[in-house]
Parts: C-alpha cells; structure tokens; sequence
C-alpha cells in the first residue's frame, strides 16, 4: 500500500498555520550510550558483551519543514533496529513532535560495536537498552522541532572511491569452500584476505559517492549536514559509534571553530555497503587508523560541502510502501538437522557457526514471510532511497541511474533491518550474504523486487518517470566498433541478467548461473554522475550463450579479458570464446597456463589486468592477437559451421574463464591487423 503525503495532512503543518516563512529547519543530537554496563553486543556471528563506552553513542536529527509537509530524518548509532521496534518509537514520536509516522527516516548507522536492539545470528536483544533507545529517539525529534528556525538548503557529490573497496570476492573454481551446512556452495565470499591466493577477485563493484544534505539557516550560519557513504564500518573496540561517530565530531569541531556557539550538528548515515569495506584485498595489507580513515572521510565531505549551492525555495514530499516477500526457508530434512542440534544446546546460545545456522533455519521457519517498509524522501531535487537492508553496491548504483530526481542516494538498514539483498546473480556464488538467516533470508528475487519499488516511490515524490539508462551505444569506444558493422556487440556491462544485450541489435546472449555483473571493465570513460559506464561481467562458472547468424569462411571475435586465475596453476587458465555446432562445441580461444595444450588457440593469460584479444579466420588460415599483436599464424581447416558463442565458454571439457570479459563484438569477415590494432587507441 502507498501513502504519500496529502493536501490536508500539509494544511496542517504548524509552519503553515502560524504563516511563517516556507522552509524552516532543525536539528539535534542525543547520547545514546548506555546507562549501564555490561550490554549485548550484535553484529557478530556470536553474541559478544561491551564492558564500557570507548567513545559516545548518539542520535542525531534533522526535522524540515516548508510549510506545507515537515519531515524527520534520525540516524542512530546502532548496529540495526528492527522495524517492530521503529514503528513503535515512531508512533511515539509523532504523538510527541506531531510529524506523522509515514514522514519520519530513522536509520542504523551500522556500526557493529554498539548495544543489540534485536537479534541476529547468534545473538539476542540487549534486555533493557531498547526501552532507553526509544526514550531518546522521542527527545532528540522533539529537540529538533523546537529547534526549528528560517533555512536554506543544498546539496553536493563528491567521488570518495578511494575510501572504499568490495569486500566479496570470488573464489578458484578449485578452492570452493563448505558453507555451515556442510556443502561445497561457497564460491564467493566476504573478507578474503590480501592478495589471497585462493580468490580470483571482487564479485561486485563499488558505489564510489559521498553525498551531503547541507542546511544553513537564513543569515547564512551552518545548522546541519546529512553526509552519506559506503563504507560497512571500520572496527573497534565495543561500545564504540566506530568511523561513523569520528566523522560526525570532527565536521562539528570544524564548523565550530569558525561559528562559536552555532550547534551544527552533523549526521552520518550509510549507504550501500552490503559488500564493501575499506580494505583493499587486492594489494598488501596497509597500516591504517580508525582516527585517521575518518579524517579522510571528513576531508571528503568538506570538500563536497564546500561545493553546496543554497537555496530558500525548497519543497519537501515523502511516501512510503510495504512489500511483503518470502523467506528462503529450511525444507523438511534442514529442519530436521536444526531442530537435532538446537535440542543439544537445551537453551544455551550458539558457540559455532552451524549452531547459529541451525538456530536461525527455525526462526525463519516460524516466521516464513516478512512484510517490509520502504521509504523515498524528495528534498528539493534530492532523492533518498531508504530500505531495511543491507544493500550491495550494484544495487545503489541502479537506484541512483532509474532515479528520475539528481542526485539521489540510499539510506540502507532504514526503517527496519531485514538482511542482506544480493542482486539474484550472486545467489548461485554462495557465502555469508547468502546463507539463509534472519540477516540473509529473503527470496532469491528479493532484490529486483525491493530496487523496483523504490525506484517507484522516487517517482511518485518527483512526479517524474524514471530515467532511462544512458545509451550504451553513444559511448566513443561502441562507435568505434559499430562503425565496423558488427554481427554482434556484447559489451557485457549489464546491470541484471539472464539477457546479455546485444547492441549490434540482432543476437541477445543468455547467461548461465555462476556470472556477476557491474565490475569496472577495461574502457577508461568521463565521469558520468552514476558509476555505470566501464562495467563487464566476471565469469565464475558460468557462461553466456549467443545464437549465431550463419557464417561464412571468413569470421572475427573480438574483445577484452582480465584473467585473475594463476597462469602457472593449470594448462588452461579458461576459454575466452568457443564456437559450437550443436552440442558439439569445435573452435575456440584459450589462455595459456603453465603447458599449452597441443591443439588449443591460446594466448598468454596476463593476470588481474586488461587484456584485448580477437580471433581472426580467413579461410583456412586463423590469426589471433592480443593486445594488436600477432600471436598465431596458422592454419586450421575449419570444421562444421557454428551455431552458436560461448562467451566464457569450456573448449573440449576444459576450464572455463575466471575473470571478466567485456566489450566482445563478432563480424562475418576477417578483421584486418591495422582495424585491430586500432582497437588499443583506447
């Protein structure tokens, strides 16, 4: 059901009752630190306890008001807070500070060292500090409210992709691992370690934008700022608000030191870090401080507020929906493990990982459904996406692409925290986000589901429809090679599978489960507002399928690979590219290992790095270079007319490709070595 906020709701707004200018603001901030110590501690895969408070815990709000809608926006922080909880604070709330429940955010900041309001993996609620954390909640919006005073507002993006990096990678198809229930499902997983040997690369790309929501008031003093990042969360010692608190204190100390007395106070909310980390598990390890990531994070958004343009005429508009999806519940023989387990803990909490799996396979069996609240919030020509998960990178990217208001960002674990939200592809790769809990359980298509109703909501507050994707084919690299005149174009920078476009226009691919989508590709293209141009797809055993025009004695393949399987650890690496005739597959493309194998077309693999690669035939003759240079000359009778590409194919059983492919195009004629070459004028 979709409420949004109506005329007669508006008319009453006590700004517009007692005729004062049209947008006002206010904020606040309340400790939250708890009164008494030991509390449970969540967000690990065991119940852990916080001794003392390493640092203070706050609530911090932003309540606007244009006269005829007023809205709250709290950040917390909390590790997560269940929407049982929220909807409860928030009826509070708007009893006390008269802003209706459907006009209030209230957010986790996702710290994971602060006190437990509700259960998770193999913890439980901390027993009294919920009733406390709703006590506050009630105060600091009313603070907000009576703080209220003539305002201007503005807002700005920065690229902060320094900070960030995605913390789920992809393992060797020779190194998956067993998942809590004993099965070999883990081929992708978080926090893989530096330079892992074990691990091909990231699954997923990230969201690089750090965003601020900047108020002033009327003569032009600092009152707030609402900054938004993804990045999960640093580490430290429990109880601790972690980078998020760090950030928030240093901007405040900043303005304070240039307006004494002001009260500005500063909000850090996440955004979509579901698998992203500050690590960058791609090179060794560097030594890093807490103190000091949260000074360049702070540095970050200075620079973005010192690019905010104010304005007075702001207009304020929210809705909200509820989507009710399934959970991935245990079938006869899971519950019956889980059930056999938990009676041998008789009442104790978790100690290991299949104990808490176990636990958790019941509760969602108790609770096979679950209805969540979603939220947009449109702030002049600003979007918020607020959802009750924790959001992968790729998600947030396409909010923001769809989103027909410009900027837009995500607040994740808003309203509610109902787990981790995999894009439907990195289901069939396994690991933590996948395996089924109240922190992981929603149906495979949970994803899809939840990104289309928000993005719907973002259309009702603008009024708008949504934004198309920008045309892949008005990219200079695509004009390049549609000036060929291709058969086939797969650039491979989908957002969603099954379908692999084909911008040549003619031959649309298929993908099989076991390829990710929205990695940084091999083009170098301008900065474009919404980190989607540069995208491929990575292949973990998985391959896409393409229908094949009839070809002729003269063909071309063409494209770029980025290998990231060890060459000296097998004779093949993988198949870049197979042609088949039937089920049988003939002709193809391999990267040489440590022994090429005597019949295969194969070039040297690289590792991690961008490759480009084309597969020439004339006649009987077959040429192939890499990198617009010769590596085979030679000649191949040609076999029985394909049918069909594999993109990522297995040639003759073997291996097929681990790592990306992008920007694969097919032409019925032999490419000449200058038109190849050409293609490295990048």
């Amino acid at each position: 059901m979709l409420r949004i906020a109506t005329l007669a709701a508006a008319l009453l707004s006590p700004a517009a009752l007692a005729g004062e200018p049209t947008f006002r603001a206010g904020a606040a901030a309340i400790d939250v630190t708890p009164e008494r110590f030991p509390v449970v501690v969540n967000c690990g895969f065991l119940e852990a306890v916080g001794k003392a408070a390493n640092d203070r815990l706050f609530a911090r709000a932003l309540v606007l008001d244009d006269g005829t809608t007023r809205l709250g926006i709290v950040l917390v922080d909390s590790c997560m807070m269940p929407r049982e909880f929220l909807d409860k604070a928030k009826a509070l709330v708007a009893g006390e500070a008269k802003i209706p429940a459907d006009r209030l955010l209230i957010a986790a900041t996702h710290t994971h060292t602060a006190p437990a309001v509700m259960g998770c993996l193999g913890s439980d609620p901390d027993p009294a500090y919920g009733a406390f954390l709703e006590r506050q909640l009630v105060q600091v919006v009313r603070q907000a409210v009576a703080a209220l005073k003539p305002a201007r507002a503005g807002w700005a993006v920065v690229d902060a992709g320094s900070l960030t990096n995605n913390r789920q990678w992809i393992l060797r198809s020779d190194k998956v691992r067993n998942d809590p229930f004993g099965q070999a499902t883990v081929k992708s997983n978080m926090h893989p370690g530096h330079v892992h040997p074990d691990f091909v690369g990231p699954s997923g790309p990230i969201d690089p934008w750090l965003s601020v929501l900047s108020v002033r008031t009327a003569d032009d003093v600092p009152l707030a700022a609402l900054v938004n990042f993804s990045m999960h969360y640093f580490g430290a010692a429990p109880v601790s608000s972690d980078y998020f608190g760090r950030v928030c204190l240093a901007l405040e100390k900043r303005v304070a030191a240039k307006h004494a007395g002001s009260g500005f106070v500063a909000i850090m909310s996440q955004g979509t870090a579901g698998d992203l980390h500050w690590m960058d598990y791609g090179k060794p390890q560097a030594a890093r401080t807490i103190d000091n990531y949260a000074a360049a994070v702070t540095e970050k958004a200075e620079a973005a507020l010192a690019q905010v343009q104010y304005r007075a005429d702001v207009t304020l508009a929210t809705a909200e929906t509820t989507l009710t999806l399934d959970r991935r519940t245990p079938d006869a023989v899971r519950l019956a493990w889980a059930r056999k387990l938990l009676e041998k803990l008789d009442g104790k909490k978790p100690t290991n990982q299949p104990e808490v799996y176990a636990r958790e396979a019941v509760l969602l069996h108790e609770e096979p459904r679950r209805e969540l609240k979603l939220q947009a919030v449109r702030i002049g020509d600003l979007g918020i996406a607020a959802l009750p998960n924790e959001v992968f990178a790729l998600t947030g990217l396409k909010i923001r692409a769809f989103s027909p208001l410009v900027p837009t960002f995500t607040i994740e674990l808003a309203n509610g925290a109902d787990g981790y939200i995999p894009p439907r592809e990195q289901h069939p790769l396994g690991g933590y986000t996948t395996w089924p809990a109240r922190s992981a359980g929603l149906e495979v298509g949970a994803e899809a589901k939840i990104t289309e109703a928000v993005v719907a909501l973002l259309e009702k507050v603008a009024d708008k429809k949504r934004r198309p994707l920008p045309d892949p084919k008005s990219d200079p690299y695509a004009v390049e090679v549609l000036k060929g005149k291709p058969v086939g174009y797969w650039r491979l920078g989908d957002l969603a599978g099954p379908d692999v476009a084909d911008h040549a226009g003619r031959n649309p691919g298929r993908c099989e489960p076991g390829v990710a989508f929205g990695l940084d590709g091999p083009v170098p293209r301008p900065f474009d507002g919404l980190a989607l141009a540069n995208r491929a797809a990575h292949f973990a055993g998985g391959r896409v399928k393409v229908a094949l025009p009839e070809l002729k004695d003269a063909y071309t393949v063409e494209g770029w690979f980025w290998n990231g399987f060890p060459a000296d650890a097998r004779d093949w690496t993988g198949t870049l590219f197979a042609f088949a005739s039937g089920d049988e597959v003939g002709e193809g493309l391999a990267l040489a290992g440590k022994a090429e194998a005597a019949k295969a077309l194969a070039v040297p693999a690289g590792f991690r790095t961008w490759h480009h690669v084309a597969l020439v035939r004339d006649g009987d003759r077959v040429r192939v270079y890499r990198d617009g240079k010769l590596e085979i000359d030679r000649v191949v009778p040609r076999g029985a007319k394909p049918d069909a590409l594999w993109l990522g194919g297995r040639l003759d059983g073997k291996f097929g490709l681990e790592g990306r492919l992008a920007e694969v195009a097919l032409f019925d004629r032999a490419l000449t070595a200058e038109e190849v070459a050409g293609r490295m004028k990048r």
